[in-house]
């Protein structure tokens, strides 16, 4: 019934997108018809009018058809001269010509039967938090090996900054090359570095570190955008955008990293420990353009971006929040508000997205639910709001993999099918939370197992401290499949062998507790959940 549901949807949203041509059909009809009946008189008074213009010299040519010629060179320049203007006042088109995801070394490579024993070498860890850890991974949807710099998970631990900038470089830095070796673009034609990484900043800044290492010219400008979250990547793209609307004809490198060096948390403040579990390497570059000549090449077309902050909530604006514990350890610490504060800016993110991207059925659906609610009074405040069906919007949708709670959740609320969201599990699987660079992770695992098409809808989504929740829907400029390094060797299949068996050990694990509690006559607790 659901598919039946969706393509009656989907046939009435093609009537719709294209009810002009539609409705020009009769009048087409009826003209056609009537040009076919008198079809031997419009022929001759053609010729007829053709031959007295070409025969008759132009000083002779009657006063009213010399006004209508005269007319006609006035619209023309009219038109021509609106015509540019309209051009000109356009937004200047922002090409996602490529990107290139980093793939850390095969000896960064870190199993999950080893994380807790290389954990238990910090001797400032104690048993409570190494179990904590252990049960938290085992529950995180993360795959069997991950990646984790190697001066972290050996003895002795190093978390200075000299080990941070080498995590960059080495990260970043492949990424990059891979991304100008794919291109062909030469540093120096590089007009803007622009690079977003949270909690790491050191100085001279990480996008002066690259163009130094690229050798860079002195006319390319950078900018470096810190604790701005998981939905960083984002915020860098739109700054880009804006780039790109007041430098012509130029390219902007995107540069996308979360440091794992810096930011591991060495106490035992729970709230605090939870990233220690789910985060680890990752980097992402990304080639923008507003080059005509890029039109072609480039993959994707930026089409809207859409961002919400709730910093202006207190809740909201400490969620997400980078503090000292009581034994002065730094970390970041989660707080319990998380999962409602995500949930309510992904709720404005969609009001705001909605308009401009869900075809008219979803549109309809929703307004006739609306004006139920408002007709209704005080009942329609028990009756269930339409949620819109954004799949119907996109054809591929990367949404940010914060963890395997996250995932879920934004499945259910959207409604999104297991094909849907694959990609987004298969990018905490393979490589964990990778923060802002996750929705390239997920868009790189869609461009090499499943291909894109042209004019194919892509839907980033991605939300992080402040708290923000932000939107990126991209166009395909070509049909393309791209397999991605960063993806090989990787199995699908062996994938949802594991993450169904976990499913199935969390449900009887569940049950058990409900059983528990039944039996002992008093009702779960959250933490049974």
């Amino acid at each position: 019934m659901a598919g039946g549901s969706k393509a009656v949807k989907r046939l009435v949203n093609y009537a719709w997108d294209h009810k002009g041509a539609l409705a020009l059909i009769p009048a087409l009809g009826v003209a056609v018809s009537r040009a076919v009946d008198n079809r031997e008189q419009l022929e001759a008074g053609f010729h007829e009018t053709v031959r007295a213009v070409l025969e008759t010299p132009i000083k002779e040519w009657p006063l009213q058809l010399l006004l209508q010629v005269a007319a006609a060179v006035v619209l023309g320049v009219v038109l021509l001269i609106w015509y540019n203007r309209k051009q000109a006042s356009k937004p200047q088109p922002v090409y996602l010509v490529d990107f290139a995801m980093a793939h850390p070394p095969d000896t960064w490579r870190i199993p999950k039967e080893r994380f807790v024993p290389v954990n238990s070498m910090n001797t400032r860890f104690n048993a409570s938090s190494l179990d904590f850890l252990g049960k938290m991974l085992e529950r995180s949807g993360l795959g069997p090996e991950t990646y984790a710099p190697p001066w972290l998970v050996n003895e002795p631990i190093c978390m200075d900054i000299a080990h941070a900038r080498l995590e960059f470089e080495m990260l970043c830095f492949g990424a990059i090359q891979d991304l100008l070796n794919k291109t062909g673009i030469q540093p120096r034609q590089i007009g803007c570095v622009i690079v977003n990484s949270s909690l790491f900043n050191p100085t001279p800044s990480l996008a002066a570190c690259i163009m130094n290492h690229f050798k860079m010219g002195s006319k390319t400008i950078n900018y470096n955008l810190g604790g701005m979250g998981c939905s960083a990547s984002l915020v860098a793209i739109d700054l880009a955008k804006q780039v790109l609307q007041t430098l012509p004809d130029t390219y902007v490198l995107v540069v996308s990293h979360e440091n794992i060096t810096n930011n591991w948390y060495p106490g035992n403040d729970r709230s605090m420990l939870l990233p220690n579990c789910i985060f680890r390497c990752n980097g992402a570059a990304m080639l923008l353009s507003n080059k005509a000549k890029d039109a072609k090449r480039a993959k994707y077309e930026l089409a809207h971006l859409v961002r919400v902050n709730l910093a202006g909530q207190d809740r909201a604006y400490r969620c997400v929040y980078q503090m000292e514990d009581e034994n002065g350890d730094l970390g970041v610490r989660l707080s319990k508000d998380l999962t409602q504060v995500a949930a309510g800016a992904l709720q404005k993110n969609m009001v705001l997205l909605g308009p401009l991207v869900l075809p008219f059925s979803e549109k309809f659906l929703f307004a006739v639910n609306l004006i139920r609610k408002k007709l209704a009074g005080k009942a329609g405040k028990g009756m269930k709001s339409y949620t819109p069906d954004f799949s119907l919007a996109f054809d591929h949708i990367c949404i940010h993999s914060g963890g395997r709670a996250v995932i879920d959740g934004m499945q259910k609320h959207l409604n999104l099918s297991v094909d849907a969201i694959e990609p987004s599990r298969a990018g905490l699987y393979r490589w964990g939370n990778v923060s802002s660079a996750s929705v390239w992770y997920v868009l790189s695992y869609i461009e090499t197992y499943k291909g894109v098409k042209k004019s194919d809808k892509v839907w980033q989504l991605s939300f992080g401290s402040g708290f923000k929740s932000n939107s990126a829907v991209w166009v395909a400029r070509k049909s393309f499949k791209d397999p991605h390094t960063c993806w090989s060797g990787f199995e699908p299949a062996k994938m949802w062998e594991d993450l169904n068996a976990l499913s199935a050990t969390i449900a009887a694990e569940k049950a058990a507790k409900a059983a528990q509690a039944a039996a002992e006559g008093r009702p779960e607790s959250p933490d049974e959940h």
